[in-house]
């Protein structure tokens, strides 16, 4: 009976499509944010992570000289800031403040990196990692 009443009740569905942006931080943050990375070392640990991929990548695939260089010479930070902006998007002005004011006068405050112990940002930094071996970034 109740399958024979379900059958007769007229069914909609209403398809909701979310395209939310990537949040991003105010410019005045952005600003602080790159404070930051330089203060917490990050675009060294971000370069050093890509070089570590392509070489044992280049020794795996046995890739020759030529190949390596080429796709060495696409690692670039900016484009991977994005991510980086993200992460520190939902904080507010005083927030990053402080947490700059830590990396600038903390030394070893600078060795427990927040930014290599976000796991969005690691899978996201692992991602980048991968399309830059696999060539993507070649002719950018």
């Amino acid at each position: 009976m109740v399958l024979f009443i379900l059958a007769f009740i007229p069914y909609s569905a209403i398809s909701q499509q979310y395209k939310t942006a990537v949040q991003m931080p105010t410019q005045q943050n952005a600003i602080i944010i790159n404070e930051i990375v330089e203060a917490a070392n990050y675009k060294t640990f971000f370069v050093d992570y890509c070089l570590n991929k392509i070489s044992e990548t280049a020794l795996k695939e046995k890739w020759d000289e030529q190949k390596t260089i080429a796709i060495t010479e696409t690692v670039n930070f900016r484009n991977f800031r994005d991510a980086v902006y993200n992460m520190f998007a939902f904080h507010d002005e005083i927030e990053l403040e402080t947490l700059l004011k830590k990396y600038q006068n903390d030394k070893i405050y600078q060795t427990s990196n927040i930014m290599t112990a976000n796991k969005a940002l690691n899978i996201n930094l692992e991602i980048y990692a991968k399309d830059i071996v696999q060539g993507k970034y070649i002719g950018k």
